[in-house]
């Protein structure tokens, strides 16, 4: 029996060990290779922060200005008891859970905050 559990671990992990590891430089990718600025496509997120209602709670709150811009018009929600159980969440998400605490215009001003700041 034991050598069979872990025969069957050996088949499970054997894919995943196979694998290689993800290219460091990006140049090394598809695509990449014929231009130098990444922070403008798809993919580079985190060179050019682009938050909308519907970007998870926690890539908000992990930029400065993103966080600012949640604690100005829903105080509190980076630092609730909860939040590492809704982080995942995007604004439009939570929002109906959350009712009269995340009223409708709370979240158009953090929209209009975004667009201003993308």
């Amino acid at each position: 029996m034991k050598k069979m559990v872990l025969a069957a671990a050996g088949m499970i992990a054997a894919p995943a060990l196979a694998q290689s590891a993800p290219a460091t430089d990006h140049a090394q990718h598809a695509g990449h290779a014929m231009h130098g600025d990444h922070a403008m496509h798809a993919g580079h997120a985190q060179a050019a922060a682009k938050f909308t209602l519907d970007t998870p709670i926690a890539a908000i709150a992990a930029d400065e200005k993103g966080k600012a811009i949640l604690e100005a018009n829903l105080p509190g929600l980076t630092t609730h008891e909860h939040f590492e159980m809704f982080k995942g969440m995007s604004l439009n998400q939570l929002a109906p859970m959350a009712g009269d605490r995340m009223p409708a215009e709370a979240l158009a001003k953090v929209k209009a905050d975004f667009e201003a700041l993308n």
